[in-house]
Order: structure tokens, then sequence, then C-alpha cells
């Protein structure tokens, strides 16, 4: 069983992420905007991918709006890069599960609300800062070339895109989470199963 777990552990691990980039402009962008709250009353997460920023892509009848996430050109694209303050607004888990579910594997931007980051840190995903000159270039550059291709790199510190090589940072125990395939509450518990169980037989009860 040891070595199932050390797989599973292995494949949770996020080192070094590729994939093409969607700007997103805007500070403040709440989790309201994210996924409006009618959305919530839903009570699995499957179909969160589908009411990301749902009133700002759509109008009232449904027909499609100019926005990033409608845009073919970035249709497939992996790694979202944003502005300030991206997820503040209420503590909503949906707003984290709608992005990853949207095929967003991390994101980018100036700062982010903590309890956002923190859902996306437990479904797996990471949230980098970046300076504010440094995002300018990023969403400048998308907007220009759709198609241009992050290598996320979590152990250097870095995000590279053609010769081009940007600092990014984040909590050093989130970074460590991910290094090692750590974030998983349910994958640390199953790798301690052991441990559990010892403990669970020592208890008077």
């Amino acid at each position: 069983m040891s070595g199932s777990i050390s797989n599973s552990l292995e494949m949770l691990k996020r080192v070094r992420l590729e994939g093409r980039g969607i700007p997103l402009r805007g500070n403040d962008i709440d989790t309201d905007r994210i996924v409006p709250a009618r959305f919530l009353k839903e009570t699995r997460f499957d179909n969160m991918g589908k009411y990301v920023f749902y009133d700002e892509r759509f109008d009232d009848q449904g027909n499609p709006k100019q926005h990033p996430f409608n845009d073919r050109r970035y249709q497939g694209a992996s790694v979202l890069v944003v502005e300030s303050n991206f997820g503040c607004g209420s503590s909503r888990e949906h707003a984290a599960q709608a992005v990853m579910r949207f095929g967003i594997q991390a994101v980018i931007g100036v700062s982010f609300s903590e309890i956002f980051s923190g859902n996306c840190k437990a479904n797996g995903i990471p949230v980098v800062t970046a300076s504010k000159e440094d995002i300018e270039i990023l969403l400048n550059g998308l907007e220009k070339h759709s198609q241009t291709v992050f290598i996320l790199d979590l152990e250097s510190k870095t995000v590279c895109w053609d010769t081009v090589i940007k600092r990014i940072d984040l909590p050093e125990d989130r970074r460590q989470a991910f290094l090692t395939g750590t974030w998983d509450p349910t994958a640390m518990l199953k790798s301690n199963w052991d441990k559990i169980q010892k403990v669970a037989q020592s208890l008077p009860y």
C-alpha cells in the first residue's frame, strides 16, 4: 500500500506547469462575479465550469458577449493572468471550483484574496504573484499573441515564455505543499493511514 500512496503523492506534485494563457483585466474582481450567487444552490460542483463569469459572458437571453473566456483565441488556455485583489468578496469555494473546472491550472496576478487563494490551493491550483509591471507585460503579450505558451516553475519561482523569464512568488508553505504533493488533505490522510489506525486503536472510545 505504501508504494501506491507514494505514487499518488507523486501524481499530485505541482512542480512545473506548462500551458497557454488567458488575460483577464480588472482589479477587485470578486467571487460574485466569478460565480453569480444564484448558481450556489447546486449541490455538486460538476457544472461550475459552465457558470464561471456567467453574467459577464452572456446576456439575459443567453447570447455570448465579448469576454476573454468566450474568445476562441484563448480556448484551451490553462494559465489565467489577472490584476490586483482577484477573488475578493465572499469566501465561496465555488469560485475556485469554477475556475478549475473551466480548465485553469494556475493563476498569476498582482495580488489575491487570501481565502480565494486558499480555496485554489485546496483544489491543486497554484496561485502566484508577480510585480504589477510584469503582469502588465504578460497581459499585453497575451492580447497580442494568444498562442503564447508559459512555463510556470514553482521550484525556481519563475514564469517564462519565449526567451523571457520573470520572477513569481507564493507563500513558502503552499509552495512546498505543491512541490511535495501534500496540498490534498485526503491524500495526506491516506499517506498516514498506519499512524491514524494506531492512534484510533489507542483511544478509549
